[in-house]
């Protein structure tokens, strides 16, 4: 019982890194439902700050939290905090001495580590600090190598290294619990990978899209656009198991010319397969296969846990399908040739993202999430922009800047009815999605700017006589 009533007061401090800041608060959440728990902060919460307070959960589910979690650096317990070093010593003071002493025992080791955001303290400083707690009732030994329990001390300079104020703007003090999985984005770099492509997804999106899905041991997660496999080495990582399919034979069976410096040709064991290998989980990996994602070869069901994909914007990969605006005289049967080659057209957007959101309304399992990159020209983008279907509702929206007029956004959407419990008005009414799409009107505009940020229109304008 005194541990019930001990985890009910206990607030955790979580310090994000300032990185992908959008993409922060909807990777906490996810990890947070996975566990069943709902994202409830303490105090003034802002969003784009380095530190979070959080209650409502437990020590199991902050190490739960931070055993995933690619946007979160550490996460405290939080004893104390204050605007002031004085207002910090009096929320100390205040703090239930029955929830210090199991950390402050004779028979304990520890150590305090003094962390700033934004402002560079010199070793002095740092000790100076760590001698002004001494009102705290430590008993056990120093030990700075390898303490049973280690508390923090940060402090908060703001966001802007322009303007660094004399004095923190916010003092924390707390134990120290866990620390998040940056490490993956060094481990999984992809200058590192076995077998990349031009368009190989980040490590550290590929983890964060891998969260923001809710992807767990044992789900089963597909991507309709592989390429390369980026993704589906996140989500092995996680012990899902994985799939895919893409237009490109060179890709999926890893041939064709490298994308290395320096190399002309791929190797002959440059495959999917070979990445999981390579970071231990080929036993997660089922199989990738050539198909047409507009024409796709599954049966009727209710098949994936997620559906996470970047689909291709027509910059640095083509958008192709299957398919001719000609007449074309099949073989009788059905039967091709070996040698045959299907002909291909023009995928434009529009058809990508209504293909793909029609697919996950029929494939992915009641509360299955689908997770993909928006394309947009950031000066004609509004929300209404993002396509809907009646089956899946909207979790989260972040955005990826790339230019001054480009970005793309991550959308993540869940499932929450089957296209059969629909009117069948409503669903031939189908995703909505924004008309100067259909036209791959990203792609021209991309080229748009690129063209007047060079100069050429200029030119072309001058030669034209304008």
């Amino acid at each position: 019982m005194a541990t019930s009533n001990r985890q009910s007061c206990l607030k955790y401090l979580l310090h994000l890194a300032q990185d992908n800041l959008d993409f922060r608060l909807p990777e906490i959440k996810s990890l947070l439902a996975l566990r069943g728990k709902p994202f409830h902060y303490s105090g003034n919460f802002q969003e784009k700050t380095p530190f979070w307070c959080l209650d409502g959960l437990s020590e199991e589910d902050v190490r739960g939290v931070m055993a995933r979690s690619v946007c979160a650096k550490s996460a405290f317990e939080l004893w104390g905090h204050g605007k002031t070093h004085s207002e910090l010593k009096t929320s100390l003071l205040k703090y239930p001495t029955e929830n210090m002493s199991p950390f402050m025992r004779k028979d304990s080791t520890y150590r305090i580590n003094v962390y700033t955001f934004n402002k560079t303290l010199e070793f002095e400083d740092r000790i100076k600090r760590i001698d002004s707690m001494d009102y705290l009732p430590f008993e056990g030994t120093v030990n700075l190598k390898s303490p049973q329990h280690i508390f923090c001390l940060l402090e908060d300079y703001g966001t802007d290294p322009n303007d660094i104020p004399e004095h923190p703007n916010y003092i924390y003090f707390g134990r120290w619990i866990a620390d998040g999985q940056r490490e993956l984005i060094r481990s999984h770099s992809v200058k590192n990978r076995h077998f990349i492509g031009n368009t190989s997804m980040d490590a550290g999106l590929s983890f964060i899209m891998a969260n923001h899905a809710k992807v767990n041991k044992n789900d089963l997660v597909f991507d309709p656009f592989v390429g390369t496999g980026s993704l589906l080495v996140a989500c092995s990582h996680f012990r899902a198991y994985v799939c895919g399919t893409d237009i490109d034979y060179n890709t999926i069976h890893g041939r064709g010319r490298s994308s290395r410096k320096n190399k002309t040709w791929r190797g002959p064991d440059e495959n999917i397969r070979a990445n999981l290998r390579q970071y231990g989980t080929e036993d997660m990996y089922i199989d990738v296969m050539v198909s047409d994602a507009s024409k796709h070869v599954w049966r009727e069901a209710a098949l994936f846990d997620a559906i996470i994909t970047d689909p291709p914007y027509g910059i640095r990969e083509s958008t192709r399908r299957t398919g001719s605006h000609k007449d074309v005289i099949k073989p009788q049967d059905a039967i091709y040739e070996e040698s045959h080659v299907p002909v291909t057209q023009a995928y434009h957007l529009s058809d990508i993202f209504t293909d793909l959101l029609n697919f996950s309304a029929h494939h992915l399992v009641l509360g299955g999430r689908l997770v993909y990159w928006l394309p947009v020209y950031r000066p004609e983008y509004c929300v209404e922009m993002v396509p809907l279907n009646p089956c899946l509702r909207i979790i989260s929206n972040c955005e990826q800047t790339l230019s001054s007029h480009t970005s793309r956004r991550l959308i993540t959407m869940e499932k929450i009815k089957n296209p059969e419990e629909l009117d069948s008005l409503a669903y031939l009414a189908g995703p909505r999605f924004s008309p100067y799409q259909g036209h791959n009107a990203f792609r021209e505009k991309y080229f748009s700017g690129v063209n007047k940020r060079s100069g050429k229109e200029d030119n072309k304008a001058a030669v034209n006589g304008e």
